[in-house]
C-alpha cells in the first residue's frame, strides 16, 4: 500500500477529505519522526511499538564486489508487533 492509498482508505474510514486524511497522516509521521530523534519510544497500544536503537559500528561486505567495508555506527527505529495486530494477523 502506498502513502496515497493509505491516505485515501483513512479519508473513506474517518469521514475526512482526502487533504485532510493527508494531513493527519504527515502529522502523526512528524511526531513519530521526532519523538525518534529524541530516542524516545512510541506505544500504540494492541497496534505495536517504534523503538529507537543504535546499531554497532563493524564490518560489512559489498555484495557486488566481495570487498569488507566498515560499517559506522548508526541509530535506526525498530517496530515490535503489539497482540491487537498479531493476533489480527494469525
Amino acid at each position: 500500500m502506498t502513502k496515497a492509498e493509505l491516505v485515501n482508505r483513512i479519508a473513506e474510514r474517518s469521514g475526512l477529505k482526502p487533504a485532510q486524511a493527508k494531513e493527519a497522516l504527515d502529522a502523526f509521521l512528524s511526531c513519530v519522526t521526532e519523538a525518534a530523534k529524541k530516542g524516545e519510544d512510541v506505544r500504540l497500544v494492541g497496534f505495536g511499538n517504534f523503538v529507537p536503537v543504535t546499531r554497532a559500528a563493524g564490518r560489512a561486505r559489498n555484495p557486488r564486489t566481495g570487498e569488507s567495508v566498515a560499517r559506522p555506527e548508526a541509530r535506526t527505529l525498530k517496530f515490535r508487533i503489539g497482540e491487537g495486530l498479531k493476533s489480527a494477523l494469525n
